[in-house]
């Protein structure tokens, strides 16, 4: 029996030989883990503030500043655009036109009865009567102002105001007048209210949208 054998153990619980058993200390990987992910970390948050400090000092600053003035550039870029009254044009007056009224449609006295309420709405009335053989029942919109060039740069808006959809065409006149054509489609003018409605927005500016 060896030394090494407890007294009462025997059997194979009896150790024999000379050798004695080698005694390793506790493994040390986890300390080694822990530690690199420590200093990992504080490598990583040294190099971002230096980072940070680098931005500061070479000027970081104008991303800010650039950021902040296209922010006030957007909310000061709509304006208005000048109405041709603003730029010098000034839009006529209704009383400041004369429309001449005919009927193209088989309709008999759409002619007067428009004439008088354009009329009472502030216009000047011309001739009144059957529209042209050239027009005559060929006009299958509401109506059809028909004028000089000169009157696409304000007239015919005030005259269209009266009435919605109705469309445009310049001749060879070189009178300030305007021909209201009523087409088939054409049942009344826009109700005075809209009419003057429509007349006050386009004597008002319009924003531009801005560009953000």
């Amino acid at each position: 029996m060896s030394m090494l054998t407890p007294p009462g153990m025997g059997g194979k619980y009896r150790i024999t030989g000379d050798v004695y058993p080698r005694m390793r200390r506790p493994h040390r990987r986890r300390r080694i883990v822990l530690g690199a992910t420590a200093a990992v970390l504080v490598l990583g948050a040294a190099g971002w503030g230096t980072l940070q400090l680098v931005d500061v000092f070479s000027g970081g600053d104008e991303k800010t500043t650039t950021a902040a003035g296209r922010q006030a550039d957007c909310k000061a870029a709509p304006k208005p655009t000048p109405s041709p009254q603003a730029a010098g044009a000034p839009l006529p007056k209704p009383a400041q036109i004369t429309v001449n009224v005919y009927n193209a449609t088989p309709r008999s006295g759409l002619a007067k009865t428009t004439a008088d309420e354009l009329k009472k709405r502030g216009f000047l009335i011309g001739k009144v009567g059957n529209a042209p053989a050239e027009y005559d029942k060929k006009v299958p919109g509401s109506g059809m102002l028909l004028g000089s060039p000169g009157a696409t740069k304000g007239t015919f808006s005030v005259v269209g105001t009266q009435l919605k959809g109705a469309t445009t065409k310049v001749d060879a006149r070189t009178t300030a007048d305007v021909d209201l054509i009523i087409g088939t489609a054409f049942k009344t003018l826009d109700p005075k209210a809209t009419a003057d409605a429509a007349l006050v927005a386009l004597n008002k500016p319009k924003p531009v949208p801005g560009r953000c």
